[in-house]
C-alpha cells in the first residue's frame, strides 16, 4: 500500500483512481462497506482502490474546543485501510486556509488536478468544502460535468440506527464496549508500550503492565475483560481503566494483568483489545479487599473469554 500526502506529492501514478473519501475515524462497518465497495469497483474496471482521509482531523482545525477524542491513531487507520485491501492512501493536510475552499476548488485541485479520479464514493452523509456546504448531491453534478463518476453507500444499521463514529464514541466512553465492538466489526483497542510502575501491583500477587498509550479516547473507567497481544501472541487478561481509588494516588493508569503470561514487558508494545465491561471502579476498604476482589475478576475475565474462543 502506497501513502501520499497532499500537497507534498505529484499526483500518483495511480491507474483510475477509484476514491473512498471520508474521515474514517475508527474505520466501522459504515466505512468497511464504502472500501469494500471502492474495492470492488476498482476490481471491475481495472483501477486502483484509493482511500482519501485528512490529517489532523477537520474538527481539530474547525472547532479544536469541541473536538472529538479521536477512536484511532493514523498509524491504526492506515493498518486498518491496508488491512480491507486498499492499494493507496491519499492524505489531505487539512489547514484553516483550505477549511475556506469551495467544494468546487476541493475537488477542481484535490480531486482532479491532484489525484485524477476516476470514480468518487461517499457515505451517505459526506459534507465537504467550505461551511460544509458540498453535499453528495452537489459532487455528482461536479462529477457530471468534470468527467469522473460520484456515487455513494446506503447507511450500515446497527438495530434501529445508523453505525457512525460519534455513536462509537459514545458507547466506548459510557463503557460499553462490547456493543462499541459490534458497530466497528472487531473489538475496541488501544495501542502503546508498556511502562515501569510503582510494581504495587506485583506485591498484590497480580503483577500488571501498565500501558502507556497515543490513543486519544478511553474506556469509561472501570474494570474489563480484555485480550492483550504481545509479539502477535494473544493472552487473555484483565484491564483496570482509572485513577486507582484504593491506593488514592489519583493518577490515571491503565493496568493488565494477562493471566497466562509471567515475565518482562518493560519496553514491549503491546495491543490491548476491550472485550466486555466487567464492573465500575470502585474503592475498597483494604488492600486485602482489593486482592479478593482482583481474584474474583481474574476469575470472570477468564470465564468469559473462554466463552469468545
Amino acid at each position: 500500500m502506497t501513502t501520499i500526502y497532499f500537497p507534498d506529492h505529484q499526483r500518483p501514478r495511480w491507474a483510475s483512481p477509484i476514491v473512498a473519501l471520508g474521515n474514517f475515524d475508527g474505520v466501522h462497518r459504515g466505512h468497511q462497506k464504502l472500501l469494500e465497495r471502492v474495492k470492488r469497483s476498482a476490481l471491475e474496471q481495472g483501477g486502483t482502490p484509493v482511500a482519501l482521509t485528512f490529517e489532523p482531523h477537520p474538527s481539530l482545525v474547525l472547532r479544536p474546543d469541541k473536538a472529538p477524542k479521536l477512536l484511532m491513531t493514523l498509524d491504526q487507520k492506515l493498518e486498518a485501510f491496508e488491512r480491507a485491501g486498499i492499494q493507496g492512501v491519499a492524505i489531505v493536510r487539512f489547514t484553516p486556509d483550505m477549511a475556506r475552499w469551495e467544494p468546487e476548488l476541493f475537488v477542481d485541485t484535490v480531486l482532479l488536478d491532484w489525484l485524477d479520479v476516476n470514480e468518487v464514493w461517499v457515505g451517505a452523509n459526506f459534507l465537504f468544502g467550505r461551511e460544509r456546504a458540498g453535499t453528495y448531491t452537489l459532487l455528482k453534478a461536479l462529477g457530471e460535468d468534470r468527467g469522473f463518476t460520484a456515487d455513494k453507500i446506503d447507511p450500515v444499521l446497527y438495530k434501529d440506527f445508523a453505525v457512525s463514529s460519534s455513536r462509537v464514541r459514545r458507547l466506548v466512553t459510557e463503557g460499553r464496549v462490547d456493543e462499541a465492538s459490534a458497530l466497528l466489526g472487531r473489538q475496541f483497542f488501544l495501542d502503546g508500550t508498556v511502562v515501569e510502575g510503582d510494581q504495587r501491583g506485583r506485591t498484590l500477587g497480580f503483577p500488571t503492565a501498565n500501558l502507556a498509550t497515543r490513543n486519544e479516547l478511553l474506556p469509561a473507567f472501570g474494570i474489563y475483560a480484555t485480550i492483550a497481544i504481545v509479539n502477535g501472541v494473544y493472552h487473555p487478561a484483565v484491564t483496570s481503566v482509572g485513577i486507582r481509588p484504593t491506593i488514592g494516588d489519583n493518577r490515571l493508569t491503565i493496568e493488565t494483568f494477562l493471566l497466562d503470561f509471567s515475565g518482562d514487558l518493560y519496553g514491549k508494545g503491546m495491543r490491548l483489545a476491550f472485550v466486555a465491561r466487567l464492573r465500575d471502579e470502585q474503592k475498597f476498604d483494604s488492600l486485602g479487599d482489593l486482592t479478593k476482589q482482583m481474584t474474583l475478576d481474574a476469575e470472570q475475565a477468564g470465564r468469559l473469554l473462554r466463552q469468545c474462543d
